[in-house]
């Protein structure tokens, strides 16, 4: 199956995948069993093998976060050599002794790996408030250390948590300079929100790159990716993306480049599925919805939030109900809540459901019969594409989201029970 499913994100005709475990030249990996979890991998590693390594990264939003994420804030975030990940249990809540496990498994994974302590970033998801095992996750450590490979089959599966299955790719990138890899890996199934989600995605590539220029790159395709995506709204404490460039293939990235712009053009719809698949594997998700809205600069961005939020509107993807009254109910209520000129006009909004218009000027267009049956036809299928224009110009956004089931109520009521 091709990595580049989902009919919202193009394929650069640059871009080649190649085996999904594949990792860039100059990159190792490793993912193992610490007993974090009661079964499967759960710790893993990630190393650039290059001195010249460079790196950028993006972290969540929320004012809660875990010790890893502040421990990782606290690195050399510009030139990163090694990753260190582990899941069962996120790290979050356990105040100084908390910190002191990071800390220690930035210290263990920096002297086995010979790299400087501040050159380890540290990544842990999983349930929030408990303690995580030191000794385990530190003798998990050292046997990542120890089983290092040229690929990242381990690794992808030992950041999972609620994920159905790992999400991984390695591209081949052609640019003028030449050709380099470009890989991913990712986790995420619950717990998400716009501006990011419960997620980890580890980006190796073997261009040699400015730091400037790969922390740009990274934050304009995180902006088009992981920030567009929601589950159920909740915004994570852990979120963590970082980016790693070793420069292994010899092939440099210049400013401003061709170059630049074509391994840009790779990188924003590699996070993209990425993101895509993370919101196809919402814990009990059967659909994708993708929820594009146009008008007041100013409106766009909470209205798409509360549709894409929206229990009502959720539900209604998941049974496959055109039901677009609970679009507008959602789109009136984030209206209602902004400037007034923008909420009076709330009422002459357009509405279009995968290609048909359904709603135009706020008043529901008559279907025949038949029109009606082809609709419901059309939002059976695994995404559901929503086009909404409320007043005013200037502004246009997008969200994806998934449907909500009874699999992610039965999932999360017995989370830790």
């Amino acid at each position: 199956m091709s990595f580049f499913r989902s009919r919202w994100v193009d394929r650069p005709e640059h871009v080649r995948e190649l085996e999904p475990t594949a990792l860039p030249a100059g990159f190792r990996a490793a993912g193992v069993a610490a007993g974090i979890k009661p079964d499967g991998l759960d710790v893993g590693v990630l190393v650039s093998d290059s001195p010249e390594t460079v790196s950028a990264a993006r972290f969540t939003s929320s004012a809660v976060v875990g010790a890893p994420v502040i421990v990782s804030r606290g690195a050399a975030l510009e030139r990163l050599r090694a990753v260190v990940s582990s899941s069962g249990n996120a790290n979050v809540a356990d105040g100084q002794r908390g910190l002191d496990t990071a800390r220690a498994a930035q210290a263990t994974a920096a002297e086995l790996l010979g790299v400087e302590p501040e050159q380890v970033g540290v990544a842990a998801t999983g349930v929030i408030a408990r303690e995580l095992p030191r000794d385990r996750l530190l003798a998990g450590v050292a046997t990542a250390a120890a089983a290092l490979g040229p690929d990242a089959s381990d690794l992808a599966d030992a950041i999972l948590t609620t994920d159905s299955g790992p999400k991984r790719a390695c591209l081949e990138v052609t640019l003028p300079s030449g050709p380099v890899r470009l890989a991913a890996q990712a986790k995420g199934a619950g717990m998400m929100s716009p501006l990011f989600a419960t997620l980890f995605c580890f980006v190796e590539t073997d261009a040699a790159l400015q730091p400037e220029t790969l922390d740009l790159l990274t934050g304009v395709c995180v902006k088009r990716s992981f920030d567009r995506i929601t589950v159920d709204g909740q915004l994570s404490t852990s979120d963590s993306v970082f980016c790693l460039a070793g420069g292994a293939s010899g092939v440099a990235v210049a400013p401003e480049s061709e170059d630049e712009l074509r391994l840009g053009e790779a990188l924003d719809a590699l996070l993209r599925q990425m993101a895509l698949d993370v919101v196809a594997d919402g814990e009990g998700a059967g659909r994708v919805g993708r929820v594009v809205v146009r008008g007041d600069a100013g409106a766009v961005e909470p209205v798409a939030r509360a549709v894409a939020n929206s229990p009502l509107v959720k539900t209604a993807l998941h049974g496959a109900d055109p039901n677009f009254g609970r679009i507008l109910q959602a789109a009136g209520q984030a209206l209602g809540a902004l400037d007034g000129t923008v909420a009076a006009g709330g009422a002459y909004l357009d509405l279009d459901i995968e290609g048909r218009r359904v709603v135009s000027g706020g008043a529901q267009v008559g279907l025949t019969e038949a029109e009606l049956a082809e609709l419901v036809e059309a939002v059976t299928g695994p995404e559901v594409d929503y086009e909404l224009t409320i007043p005013g110009q200037g502004g246009e956004t997008e969200v994806f989201f998934s449907d909500l089931s009874r699999d992610y109520v039965t999932l999360n009521a017995e989370y830790t029970t």
